[in-house]
C-alpha cells in the first residue's frame, strides 16, 4: 500500500490519487495528515504538500486540489521528456510537475465547465482542448505520467513488486439505423424513393428495391458479420442501439416492430447491448428514463451502460442523469473528428461533479477512435498508420483501447472499404508484440 501525506485531505486528492494509483498501477492507496502515522509506515510512502518534511519522495502539491469550484487557471504547458506537463512542482519535488493536480485536470474536464465555443450540435470540440492546442491529444498522458510516478517509486523501493496490467481491446458498434431501406414503413419508404429520384441516385433506387423484395440483403444488416468476428475474439463487443422516437437527428426502426427487438434480442445473446440515447433523450429526463426501461424490456436485465447520440455531452447535466438512473458506464466521452484521450486518460475514470465535490459511481470509458475520424485520412496504407500509432501509445501503458465502429461500416459501401480490415487490426491486437 501507499501511504500518501498531505496538510489536508481532500475529495480531490483522494479522487485523482486512486486513479492514477489504484486504478493505473494496481496498488492500493491510503492517506494521512498525521507525521507520526507516516513516520512508521514501512512500505511505499510520499508526501503531498508544500514542504518536504524530510527526505521522503516529496511532490510539491499545486493548490488546484485542495480548492473548490471552479477558478480561472493560468496554465502553460512544457515539454517533458517524450511528453507535456504542466503545474510547475519546483526544485525539491521528485517529479518536474504535479501531475495528480495536472490530471484532475483532465479527468474532471475541468475545461468543459469553462466558457468555450460549441460546434452545430452543442459539442465541446478537440480544438477548444487545452490537449490539442498543446500538442498532446494523441497521448494518454495521464497514464505516462503514471508511470513517470511508477518509475520514481521503484528507484526508492526496488524490493516492492507492482502488479503488471495488460493492454485490451473493448470495441464498441454503434447502431444509429440497423437498417438503410428494411422496416421502415410505407411513408418512410416512399420518401426515400422520392429522395432517390430527385437527386439521381438511381443505383441506390435499384438496391433499395432488391432489398424490399427480399433479393438482396440490407447493406447495414452486418450484424452476422459482426457477431462472428465477437466468436472469434477474445473480448466481448458492446452494441449500442438507438430505440428513441423518429425525429430530424435520430432515425431508426421503430422499436415497437418486432424483427428490430428480436435483432436486439438476438445480438444480446452474444455480447453486451447499452442503449444510444436519442438526442432529445439528453435534454429531458423522462425521454431518457423512458428509453432506459424500453430497452431493459427488450434485454431482459438492468441496463449496463449508455452512449449518447451524436456523441454529445453536456457536463454536468448528462452524467448527473445517468447517475440518478442508476446506469453504472458511459461511452460518449471522445471526439467524433479527431483521434486521441478527450480526458487524458486510457483507463476507465468515474465521474467527478465539480459542483457537489463528489466522485459518482458513473464510471467513463472514454473512446479513442470513432470510425469517421478515419475518413479524413486519405489512403488505407495512411488510415493503418494511424491506427497502429495510437494502438501504439495505449499499448505503452498497457491501457484499454475503445475504439468505435458503426454497423454500416461493416457494408460494402464505397466509402467504407477497407474499414473490415482496419477492424481486424485493432481485434488481433493485442496478441501482436
Amino acid at each position: 500500500m501507499l501511504l500518501v501525506y498531505t496538510h489536508k485531505i481532500t475529495p480531490r486528492v483522494k479522487y485523482v490519487f486512486k486513479h492514477i494509483v489504484a486504478r493505473i498501477l494496481g496498488v492500493p492507496v491510503s492517506f494521512t495528515t498525521t507525521i507520526e502515522t507516516f513516520i512508521a509506515h514501512d512500505s511505499l510512502k510520499i508526501s503531498y504538500t508544500k514542504q518536504p518534511l524530510s527526505h521522503e519522495i516529496f511532490i510539491r502539491s499545486h493548490d488546484l486540489l485542495f480548492e473548490q469550484g471552479l477558478s480561472d487557471l493560468d496554465i502553460h504547458v512544457h515539454d517533458w521528456e517524450d511528453t507535456k506537463g504542466f503545474f510547475p512542482a519546483g526544485d525539491k519535488s521528485v517529479l518536474q510537475y504535479d501531475i495528480f493536480a495536472a490530471s484532475f485536470y483532465l479527468l474532471s474536464r475541468f475545461e468543459e465547465y469553462l466558457p468555450h465555443v460549441k460546434d452545430e450540435y452543442g459539442r465541446f470540440t478537440a480544438e477548444e482542448s487545452l490537449a490539442f492546442k498543446n500538442g498532446f491529444l494523441q497521448q494518454p498522458i495521464v497514464d505516462i505520467w503514471a508511470y513517470k510516478f511508477k518509475k520514481v517509486l521503484q528507484d526508492h523501493y526496488p524490493g516492492f513488486t507492482f502488479p503488471k496490467r495488460n493492454y485490451h481491446v473493448k470495441p464498441v458498434i454503434d447502431v444509429p439505423m440497423a437498417y438503410d431501406f428494411k422496416q421502415k414503413g410505407i411513408m418512410r419508404s416512399i420518401g426515400g424513393t422520392l429522395g432517390d429520384l430527385f437527386t439521381f441516385k438511381f443505383k441506390k433506387l435499384y438496391h433499395r428495391y432488391l432489398v424490399l423484395f427480399g433479393l438482396k440483403r440490407d447493406p447495414y444488416d452486418t450484424f452476422k458479420y459482426i457477431l462472428n468476428k465477437q466468436k472469434q475474439s477474445q473480448f466481448k463487443f458492446i452494441f449500442f442501439f438507438l430505440i428513441g422516437d423518429y425525429s430530424t437527428y435520430d432515425k431508426n426502426i421503430n422499436i415497437n416492430k418486432a424483427s428490430f427487438v428480436s435483432l436486439i434480442k438476438h445480438v444480446s445473446d452474444y455480447s453486451i447491448v447499452g442503449l444510444k440515447a436519442s438526442f432529445f433523450s439528453l435534454t429531458n429526463f423522462k425521454v431518457l428514463k423512458k428509453e432506459k426501461e424500453k430497452i431493459e424490456t427488450v434485454i431482459n436485465t438492468s441496463l449496463i451502460a449508455s452512449r449518447n447520440s451524436f456523441s454529445k455531452l453536456n457536463l454536468p447535466e448528462s452524467y448527473r442523469n445517468l447517475v440518478e438512473l442508476e446506469i453504472p458506464e458511459d461511452y460518449t466521452m471522445g471526439f467524433v473528428n479527431h483521434i486521441g484521450f478527450r480526458a487524458g486518460t486510457c483507463t476507465p475514470f468515474f465521474f467527478y461533479d465539480l459542483d457537489y465535490e463528489v466522485q459518482t459511481p458513473l464510471k467513463v470509458f472514454s473512446y479513442n477512435l470513432l470510425d469517421y475520424s478515419l475518413l479524413k485520412v486519405n489512403s488505407l496504407l495512411d488510415k493503418k498508420k494511424v491506427l497502429l500509432e495510437i494502438i501504439h501509445q495505449i499499448k505503452s501503458v498497457n491501457g484499454l483501447f475503445v475504439p468505435v465502429f458503426h454497423n454500416y461500416t461493416f457494408s460494402d459501401i464505397e466509402r467504407w472499404q477497407g474499414f473490415k480490415e482496419l477492424f481486424n487490426l485493432i481485434i488481433e491486437s493485442p496478441n501482436e508484440t
